[in-house]
């Protein structure tokens, strides 16, 4: 039975013996993302910013260098390149794993070559080429759930049932990727919250984090960080939504996350220490 995460250079124990949460910490070259857009589009801003994150315990850096907000427009191949390569290269040995947040396969190579350990996908590895990108490397491949397109996905997402239809789709990802030949032990997936869901979608999809994994079988990175779910529950704007996004990681945690993704690393990682400590 599978229960480790093959992760580039790292294994990632998921069950059993030795598993833990690890805390991805979002690190966005982009000039647009809906949280921190441009606050670290400078290589130097950018590696002050993961030396922190490092500093603070994260265990994984994930570089992005395009905003998948909703509304959202794609930036083009090179401009991404130009954003996030340099920043891969130099953060490639600070310690933690690196991750890169990208759906194109260009940049997937690149990134390969450049020794990341993760690929985030938040198009399941759908675009042609894709597959082929990742298939001999031996980085993780995270599959992610959207229902539209960035641009689009928000716009009336409607679903007959989201955790069945969810499900279905994460099912039919990581079985294509298996008959391409792909390692299971290298595949993780992501219910993609906020992506291409309403509030309520969100929060079942959460309340359902257990029953995700138990179905497909794999580690299960989750994504709320700062998210509308959180400001719709609080009714806190974005620059206040710290509290509730590290409640809602330890929600996901409680249910059996591997992975969970945020912005506000240091107060992740004392909430996750604190409750396996109790565990």
């Amino acid at each position: 039975m599978q229960s480790t995460l093959q992760f580039g250079r790292f294994n990632f124990p998921w069950r059993g013996q030795g598993a833990r949460a690890r805390v991805m910490g979002i690190l966005n070259v982009t000039p647009d993302s809906f949280s921190d857009g441009g606050n670290y589009q400078s290589l130097e801003f950018a590696l002050s910013h993961a030396e922190q994150m490092i500093l603070d315990g994260v265990d994984i850096i994930d570089v992005g260098g395009e905003s998948t907000r909703p509304g959202s427009p794609p930036v083009s191949l090179e401009d991404e390149l130009q954003r996030v390569m340099p920043v891969l290269y130099a953060v490639r040995d600070m310690g933690p794993a690196i991750s890169v947040d990208t759906y194109k396969p260009q940049v997937m190579r690149e990134a390969i070559i450049a020794g990341v350990d993760m690929i985030n996908d938040i198009n399941g590895f759908r675009a042609p080429g894709a597959i082929d990108a990742v298939r001999d490397s031996d980085c993780a491949l995270c599959i992610m759930h959207m229902q539209s397109d960035p641009q689009h996905m928000q716009l009336a997402p409607a679903y007959g049932d989201v955790v069945a239809e969810v499900i279905a789709f994460l099912r039919e990802r990581v079985e294509t990727m298996l008959a391409a030949g792909i390692d299971p032990r290298r595949i993780c997936i992501d219910p993609g919250l906020g992506f291409g869901k309403t509030v309520e979608h969100n929060y079942t999809l959460l309340k359902s984090t257990s029953r995700l994994i138990a179905e497909l079988n794999m580690p299960l990175l989750a994504g709320l960080s700062r998210k509308s779910m959180i400001g719709a529950v609080t009714g806190k704007p974005l620059e206040q939504r710290m509290a509730g996004s590290v409640g809602g990681a330890l929600a996901a945690v409680a249910q059996g996350a591997t992975i969970v993704r945020v912005h506000d690393v240091a107060e992740t990682v004392d909430a996750v220490k604190v409750w396996q400590a109790a565990q």
